[in-house]
């Protein structure tokens, strides 16, 4: 008579790691193990009954951005943060156009790339540093300059009542989906034209050029031009 073959080790599963489910592998022993406590008497006269089941869980530090201030933070295109410095270093834009669009991209609400200023909220809010240290104020008739210039560079547009839309494609606070549904709007309100808003970015020409810092040297042996030793 033969012995029976040893019984086969049934196969345990293994949770896949990029499934994100690994983690409750903890999670359901901690509760086998509570449950487990309060039933493993089989006497039903001193049978006790679970009360609560507790989980502790250590921070995901990594799932949160760590940003100054209480404002929030917006995404921005790496191509147009570059652009801004380098139109800015070749005087292509002045400083209250550069000045205006950053209050206004930093002031955007959330998920519509819509910002809720007045000209005159605008220049009261990049006075408030100069009011507190008594510098150089900007004024309102500057910044309706500098409005007027932005919408020609496509980096914002004026919807009336104080409202202005930010380009998205440049700036833009929330996530993807929220983007293309705004894109997406934009494009039906200007009949999908590929030189509307929000494309076709400016400014295409400087309005001054480069300045290098080159400075012509003087020969010390020569005076205006004339030979003096």
């Amino acid at each position: 008579m033969t012995a029976d073959p040893p019984a086969r080790r049934r196969p345990r599963a293994v949770p896949d790691a990029a499934s994100g489910d690994a983690g409750f592998d903890d999670l359901l022993q901690v509760l086998g193990e509570q449950l487990g406590e309060a039933t493993q008497n089989t006497d039903p006269r001193t049978r006790r009954k679970l009360k609560n089941v507790t989980f502790e869980y250590e921070p995901d530090h990594a799932a949160v951005h760590d940003m100054a201030g209480d404002a929030g933070y917006s995404l921005a295109s790496n191509w147009f943060t570059q652009l801004l410095a380098q139109l800015a270093v070749a005087n292509s834009i002045t400083k209250s156009q550069l000045c205006v669009f950053l209050y206004v991209a930093g002031g955007q609400q959330r998920g519509t790339g819509v910002a809720q200023y007045t000209q005159q909220e605008i220049t009261d809010g990049l006075n408030k540093m100069a009011d507190q240290k008594g510098g150089k104020r900007i004024t309102r008739s500057t910044v309706n300059r500098a409005i007027k210039a932005l919408v020609g560079y496509k980096w914002i547009e004026q919807l009336g009542n104080g409202m202005i839309q930010l380009n998205v494609r440049l700036w833009f606070h929330g996530n993807s989906n929220a983007q293309h549904a705004v894109l997406e709007q934009l494009a039906t309100q200007h009949d999908r034209d590929p030189d509307a808003f929000p494309h076709d970015i400016g400014p295409h020409a400087l309005q001054e050029e480069l300045d290098l810092d080159f400075v012509a040297q003087e020969h010390p042996d020569y005076e205006a031009g004339r030979r003096t030793g």
